[in-house]
């Protein structure tokens, strides 16, 4: 889809707006919250075509099947087997270090549903590789995608964990009841 039409969709059509005030880098990783619905991640797709840059993603693997795996890879998708434990953090590291570009988006709650240990991958990843996190809260409530601030991993993981859950309070999934922050 062109920019132009995703920036009619998104913003003429279905009312939202945007509200970014932090820089995007060449290299960054963006933890977007609250994921409640699988809206979220049209939403996220939309949003990046509007605005004319593409990020990775991922996904659980049992959505990449045919068709929709290639598309998925296509549009930047990373199918993970989360009943394994695999370097899959020091493996994106390792890839974001060696690119001129890299930029991926994870969801810190990993799921959907209500949750109240956010996954810590995004934090991991952006700490090995020396990448700053950039925090995207997508409001349902008052359509927004707002993205203010930056966290630079300090190793300090409890209390920036504490951070980020706290920029996230504050925006209301498409289903509310399934976010905790």
């Amino acid at each position: 889809m062109s920019s132009r039409f995703c920036r009619f969709l998104l913003y003429r059509l279905m009312g939202w707006r945007a509200d970014i005030t932090v820089e995007h880098p060449k290299k960054y990783i963006i933890a977007l919250a609250p994921h409640t619905s699988n809206w979220d991640f049209l939403m996220g797709q939309l949003y990046s075509r509007a605005e004319g840059f593409r990020v990775q993603f991922m996904m659980k693997k049992e959505w990449f099947f045919w068709p929709l795996g290639s598309m998925f890879r296509t549009m930047g998708g990373i199918p993970v087997e989360r009943s394994r434990r695999t370097s899959l953090t020091d493996q994106l590291a390792q890839q974001a270090r060696e690119s001129e570009t890299f930029s991926l988006c994870i969801t810190p709650e990993g799921t959907r549903k209500a949750v109240s240990e956010w996954k810590r991958g995004f934090y991991f990843i952006a700490q090995k590789a020396d990448l700053p996190i950039l925090l995207y809260g997508l409001d349902y409530a008052q359509k927004r995608i707002v993205c203010t601030k930056s966290i630079i991993p300090n190793g300090n993981i409890e209390e920036q964990m504490a951070e980020i859950r706290a920029y996230f309070r504050p925006f209301r999934g498409k289903h509310p009841e399934n976010f905790i922050a």
